[in-house]
């Protein structure tokens, strides 16, 4: 009987392991309470770590071990492996790992930087700034990362070049200062990676890294242009900085534990500001990996930047909305790449194309929609194998944007036999116009003028037209307007909080570019180019990551909640010399734009850098934040990575007193009805806010205007501040009757001594 029980434990045991075994893995985020480590580890958090990882699963693999901006390590585990790791003593949090996408010249003169240097050091002062880019790598041998002129690398710098495939240790720099990789989340989700078509390197084998961290601090390159479109001067916003890239998105994505482990590296180093053009949408601040890498970095007096997302013009789109992220949505530049369609009934539209081959012949060819030459369905949108080469060859082909890239549209009519595309915006994206370096004779046009052209098609029985590509314009007016595809609010996460933040220039953006792929960025693109003109909230990002390094250099003593406010306060939300009557516009409507698309408005950084007054945060203010959000003290812990922070016992918190340099007010349709019938004539909420002088004596004066139907009123009227450093707290009250549920407005308010103006933007909602 004994020899039985034995066998049948025996069996059960290898049953189990067989179970454990079939399930399946997946990496896992586990933070750490490092003040619950146990005294015998000493101070090696990793062996504390690895052994909590080995108390649960024998064959869990751990990824990464964080330290600089989580307290913790990520790890392959089974479901169960997660639940038993959970509910281990010093374990914070265990969380599914998460897989993030990228949100894929003129500016200096556009933003009124250019022949402004003097507004801001020079490197090899006390404010010397290092960005740091969480991207796709770099190509180091762009001369956008030419370090003349710059001075030794900072001895406080501890940055490393990582050699790799087709990366030397070499290629860095005075400019380029630092260059790792983190591949190890990637490939456990995604198995191993094909090095014939990506490099386990630093190097950049997509173009998107090179394209941001240039864009953020690349140095000035005279004679820069895409294949002749853009040509002049090509440089970041703050050329004088540092870069240092940060290699954690691949084909597959951009994996969470890779992106702490970038964001780990980065504060480490000693980056001043981080810069993150990539996004997974909106997830609850303890669950999202780039908030909690983010806060760590903030309370290390690191600004991080990221992008707000591409989903526009939808409503409620964002990503990255952490109040201790600088959240950053995209507008247009004033200048243009014009082509113009002709059709053979006389009428002409105007469009956007970045083509620079052989042009098409002077008389005009057929022209046919490619829904009427398709036998698919979707024949509209010119997928792969839809067009029948019949209908098409050698005639211009109308496609309908959307699902697959738009370039690759014009693969599909050429490779059909097609001499031409007609690129049509849908309602979707109404008139905006993005350009492309097709490799056909093409043209982008908006909704409307695709709805024209398309109905002559259909009207005229033989039809004809033909396409001229008009090069470069500027000065293009209005400028800028809210690109279509910027994300926008109301946030989702936390209505009380306005987002996004500001908006940069992310349309048709010129910047440098990886010497593996061509400017579409498809396979059969054999072209090379060394700058590259792309559009996306991920090339909005990183000017203001470079104008935040900028605006560090100027002023190290600023956190960087100070650095965002400055940027916030002093941007515009209309057209130079129209007052409040010429709102910025939406490109998604033509109408006028609203807080939920720009947030503050679009930056001003000649203005920002010296801004009066600003809101201040710290730490401690976030963390009241989040008692207010009625978080746990095991949920802060795991975004403040420790269990000092907390919140008080009978303490009142408010989220409307979080010290934020833009407004947002949250009504509830219900309550306000429940409190009107119970004779409240209306409700009223409350903001408190804190001003920091950070410029000379003066005496402030409030200003504000609101919706109809909302009455402000700010307590006190007037501030006056005799010293720098000095600080005001005011109050102001939104009192506002019911109104029906999905009602919005907008108002605005103003503080300004005659020379400052210190504005921040206010939204209301009911829900």
């Amino acid at each position: 009987m004994a020899m039985m029980r034995l066998l049948l434990v025996a069996v059960a045991v290898a049953m189990a392991a067989v179970v454990v075994a079939a399930e399946e893995r997946a990496t896992y985020i586990v933070h750490m309470a490092k003040s619950a480590m146990p005294a015998e580890y000493g101070d090696d958090h990793g062996e504390w770590y690895g052994a909590s990882l080995r108390s649960v699963s024998g064959a869990g693999k751990m990824l990464y071990a964080y330290d600089a901006v989580l307290h913790g390590f990520s790890a392959r585990l089974t479901a169960r492996e997660a639940s038993d790791m959970a509910a281990m003593d010093g374990v914070l949090a265990v969380n599914p790992e998460a897989r993030y996408e990228l949100h894929t010249t003129r500016t200096p003169e556009f933003l009124g930087i250019a022949g402004n240097d003097g507004l801001f050091p020079q490197s090899g002062t006390a404010g010397d700034v290092v960005v740091g880019v969480l991207d796709t790598g770099v190509w180091p041998e762009s001369r956008s990362y030419d370090d003349a002129g710059l001075g030794e690398v900072p001895s406080w710098w501890k940055g490393e070049c990582m050699a790799g495939t087709g990366f030397n240790s070499s290629a860095c720099n005075r400019k380029l200062v630092g260059a790792r990789f983190f591949n190890r989340g990637y490939e456990a989700a995604m198995g191993p990676m094909d090095t014939t078509r990506e490099s386990r390197s630093p190097r950049d084998d997509d173009g998107h890294g090179t394209h941001t961290s240039s864009t953020a601090a690349g140095a000035a390159v005279s004679g820069a242009s895409l294949l002749g479109f853009a040509s002049g001067t090509a440089r970041g916003m703050a050329p004088r900085a540092r870069v240092a890239v940060y290699k954690v998105c691949w084909l597959g994505g951009c994996f969470s534990s890779d992106i702490l482990a970038g964001m780990d590296a980065a504060v480490a180093d000693g980056c001043g500001v981080l810069s993150l053009s990539l996004g997974g949408g909106a997830a609850d601040y303890a669950r999202d990996s780039v908030a909690i890498g983010a806060f760590a970095a903030m309370e290390q007096n690191v600004l991080v930047s990221c992008s707000a997302g591409n989903a526009g013009p939808g409503t409620s789109t964002l990503s990255n909305v952490a109040p201790w992220i600088t959240t950053v949505g995209a507008g247009t530049l004033d200048r243009d790449f014009p082509a113009y369609v002709s059709l053979g009934n006389g009428k002409n539209y105007t469009g956007v194309s970045l083509y620079a081959g052989k042009a098409l012949p002077s008389t005009q060819l057929p022209i046919v929609y490619a829904a009427n030459a398709s036998n698919s369905t979707a024949g509209n949108l010119c997928m792969p194998g839809t067009l029948t080469p019949e209908k098409v060859a050698g005639k211009i082909v109308v496609c309908d944007r959307g699902v697959s890239a738009r370039v690759q549209k014009g693969f599909v009519v050429r490779d059909a036999g097609g001499a031409g595309m007609v690129l049509s915006n849908t309602a979707t994206n109404g008139e905006e116009l993005v350009a492309d370096a097709h490799l056909l004779p093409a043209a982008g046009v908006g909704a409307k003028e695709g709805a024209a052209i398309k109905a002559y098609v259909a009207s005229d029985p033989s039809p004809t037209a033909t396409i001229v590509v008009a090069g470069t314009q500027v000065d293009v007016r209005p400028s800028p307007v809210v690109a279509a595809f910027s994300s926008r609010g109301p946030n989702m996460l936390t209505p009380e909080i306005l987002k996004p933040d500001i908006i940069a220039p992310g349309v048709n953006i010129l910047a440098a570019w990886t010497g593996k792929a061509g400017p579409t960025g498809i396979a059969a693109d054999t072209r090379r180019v060394a700058f590259n003109i792309i559009s996306g909230t991920s090339m909005s990002c990183p000017h203001v990551s470079g104008l935040a390094a900028l605006l560090r250099s100027a002023h190290p003593e600023w956190s960087p909640a100070a650095v965002r406010s400055a940027l916030m306060t002093t941007a515009y939300s209309t057209y130079a010399g129209a007052g409040d009557a010429n709102p910025l516009l939406d490109a998604a409507t033509g109408a006028p734009a609203t807080p939920f698309d720009y947030g503050a408005g679009h930056v001003d950084p000649a203005s920002a850098v010296d801004p009066g007054l600003v809101y201040d945060l710290g730490t401690a203010d976030y963390v009241d934040f989040l008692c207010a959000l009625n978080y746990t003290s095991t949920m802060i812990a795991a975004v403040a990575r420790s269990k000092s922070y907390g919140c008080t016992e009978g303490k009142a918190y408010s989220v409307y007193n979080l010290n934020y340099p833009s407004f947002a007010v949250a009504y509830s349709t219900a309550s306000s009805q429940v409190a009107e019938s119970s004779g409240a004539a209306a409700t009223t909420v409350t903001h408190r806010r804190t001003l920091t002088n950070v410029g000379a004596a003066g005496t402030y004066k409030v200003s504000a205007a609101a919706m109809p139907g909302v009455a402000v009123a700010v307590e006190p009227t007037e501030l006056a501040f005799t010293s720098a450093g000095e600080k005001k707290s005011y109050t102001v009250s939104f009192t506002a009757k019911s109104q029906p549920s999905g009602t919005a407005g907008f108002g605005r308010l103003v503080w300004s001594d005659g020379k400052h103006s210190v504005a921040s933007p206010i939204a209301f909602t009911w829900t």
